[in-house]
């Protein structure tokens, strides 16, 4: 229904034409595979996120490696941070979430043809917030031994007597370390931390 809609509502713009659609990821890459919509290979493609058997970012990236003059434009319903990064990181030109106007989405089509990015305030801050959260999960090296051992450990759930007998030390200096845990990675508060050593790739899943 959502692509019906778009279709009828481009159609009626003189300045673009619709000669296309594909339902996910792969059907998409086939189709310009055999070249393209009825022999014509598209200059924007508006892409959503959730989609099956390819998400949007794996599929824009896809895309993009073989036809790098694609303009891709995300067209989503999702605004979470790490999913604005990494669509832009993949490639998109523009982030546009489903609840702009009509006219707010033909501006980023145009946009897009001049590789003019194109996004709401709402989806720059997700930008921002992304790439810091991304800064402060990557630029982190200046942990010691210990502070990885205490960093564990609260991933685990273990509470500061239970990290001090772990470890044999005192609850005043796990206390210490987790201070200096925080302050090293601009984090606020152990449940961050706990996140920040599972995206590392630093705690064993069960």
């Amino acid at each position: 229904m959502v692509r019906m809609g778009l279709r009828t509502y481009l159609m009626l713009d003189s300045r673009f034409e619709v000669i296309g659609e594909a339902g996910g990821g792969r059907e998409a890459i086939d189709k310009l595979e055999r070249g393209g919509f009825d022999g014509q290979m598209p200059q924007i493609v508006l892409m959503d996120l959730m989609m099956p058997e390819m998400n949007g970012v794996e599929t824009t990236r896809e895309l993009l490696a073989r036809y790098p003059g694609l303009k891709i434009i995300i067209l989503t319903s999702f605004l979470e941070d790490e999913k604005v990064v990494e669509a832009i990181e993949a490639g998109a030109v523009s982030y546009v979430l489903k609840t702009v106007s009509a006219d707010e989405l033909i501006y980023a089509m145009q946009g897009a043809v001049k590789n003019m990015p194109v996004m709401s305030g709402d989806v720059s801050q997700a930008l921002t917030r992304g790439l810091r959260k991304r800064s402060a999960s990557t630029e982190v090296e200046g942990l010691t031994e210990r502070e990885r051992e205490v960093l564990l450990l609260i991933a685990e759930g273990r509470s500061n007597k239970e990290i001090g007998d772990e470890l044999h030390i005192s609850i005043k200096t796990v206390k210490t370390h987790v201070s200096n845990l925080l302050m090293k990675c601009e984090l606020e508060d152990r449940t961050q931390l706990a996140i920040f050593a599972h995206r590392k790739g630093w705690v064993k899943e069960a």
